[in-house]
């Protein structure tokens, strides 16, 4: 079985179109990196590591130092399909994040968004 074609994308390439979504709606770079802290573990030191180092989605995911355990807190909808309801662990980690940058980008405040 081939993977899907989102674990393969070099994550240094996507992390550009989350900073431009939330940047649109005059939310901030940092917001997205709380963000991606919150969710993976990474500080912004391992963050910034991982973009230079160029690695996949899937090595990303793979290599985050803590994934939060809240993160089962977010639900809706993304892409058409509920997070909660996939069952593909790294799919539903990935809609995870999607999912929080949509979030951001629609205004919702901060400790919502990291489930506080």
């Amino acid at each position: 079985m081939t993977k899907h074609r989102i674990y393969t994308m070099i994550f240094a390439k996507v992390y550009p179109l989350y900073v431009a979504k939330a940047e649109k709606k005059d939310r901030t770079k940092a917001e997205v990196d709380k963000i991606i802290r919150w969710l993976t573990g990474y500080s912004q030191k391992e963050l910034n590591a991982q973009l230079k180092k160029q690695v996949d989605v899937e090595t990303f995911i793979a290599e985050a130092p803590q994934l939060n355990p809240s993160r089962s807190l977010i639900k809706g909808v993304v892409c058409g399909v509920r997070v909660e309801e996939i069952e593909e662990p790294l799919m539903r980690e990935v809609r995870y994040l999607d999912k929080m940058i949509d979030e951001l980008a629609r205004g919702k405040a901060m400790e919502k968004i990291l489930r506080a």
